[in-house]
């Protein structure tokens, strides 16, 4: 499977990883000022931004490239927070309490199963 597909493999099941736990999703992969926010979704008093990373790995998560959670860098969390800004400008969303989260998908590296997904909620902040 090639990278492409495993991170589209990765954002559906954490977009169903959010459904499951309440959340509605409002949009996927939107694109915003050359930036784009993985998906958009909805609980309670937040409106949620979450950037989704997926790795290959084998059944002690021992990863190549480290967690992918830290594939999140500053710049990548920089332009999140603007097109998020972005979103928000137009969206009849924007009364709700933004919020950045990170989902953290584990892919098994030859069956491509899910080992783990973590979702880390209010991963960083404007």
């Amino acid at each position: 499977m090639k990278t492409v597909e495993i991170g589209a493999l990765g954002e559906k099941l954490a977009a169903k990883f959010l459904k499951k736990n309440g959340y509605k999703i409002l949009a996927k992969n939107v694109h915003i000022s050359h930036n784009e926010i993985d998906v958009i979704a909805k609980n309670k008093e937040f409106i949620v931004f979450v950037e989704i990373k997926t790795r290959s790995t084998d059944e002690l998560l021992q990863t190549d490239f480290g967690t992918p959670a830290s594939a999140v860098t500053q710049g990548k969390q920089k332009r999140t927070v603007s097109a998020a800004r972005g979103y928000l400008s137009t969206s009849k969303y924007s009364k709700l309490q933004p919020r950045f989260d990170v989902i953290e998908v584990y892919l098994h590296k030859d069956t491509h199963n899910i080992l783990k997904i973590n979702h880390i909620i209010n991963a960083f902040g404007a």
